[in-house]
């Protein structure tokens, strides 16, 4: 393949000829390669340990995080049960108060991890929040509270999202 110049071909697919070169290691990588930074192209595996420098949780925190997760939307999802039981004004409560909820279970969540941070950790306190319903869901199942359960319904659907973003710090709006 060689025709007399040298040609430079990606380090993950040797048949792709490439003249972009990571700005990190300096790797040549493929279009298919390069993950766009703000300060240029990089290659997966520098994306990938510069990563790892931001995941700070330890497994003290997943059991923290999620225990106090735990806890608090069981105590959310009954407040939500009593709220929905106001009648036709206790919507308007329920979906103002679940993202409300979310928020301070996050901050508690993040209270208790001491900001550390890691992806699987807020997955992991975000599934803990779901968890925390169940008592309740089965409570409303078991007395066929139709109501009842779209009420956990819509405080999950609200408040999952806003845990997760909360603690994320992913940002809907710039």
């Amino acid at each position: 393949m060689n025709t007399g110049s040298t040609s430079t071909f990606c380090a993950n697919h040797p048949n792709v000829e490439t003249t972009l070169r990571c700005n990190r290691c300096n790797k040549p990588i493929c279009a298919k390669c390069a993950i766009k930074s703000p300060i240029g192209y990089r290659c997966p595996e520098c994306v990938k340990s510069q990563q790892k420098v931001f995941d700070t949780a330890t497994w003290s925190d997943y059991l923290l995080g999620a225990g106090t997760t735990f806890i608090l939307s069981a105590i959310a999802a009954i407040l939500i049960s009593l709220v929905g039981a106001i009648g036709f004004f206790g919507w308007f409560l329920v979906i103002i108060g679940a993202p409300t909820a979310g928020i301070v279970i996050a901050e508690g969540a993040r209270f208790v991890i001491k900001r550390h941070r890691s992806r699987t950790l807020f997955i992991t306190i975000a599934v803990a929040v779901g968890v925390g319903a169940i008592p309740v869901i089965l409570f409303q199942l078991l007395n066929f509270s139709l109501f009842g359960l779209l009420f956990q319904g819509i405080y999950l659907a609200l408040a999952i999202p806003a845990v997760y973003t909360r603690l994320s710090g992913i940002q809907i709006f710039k």
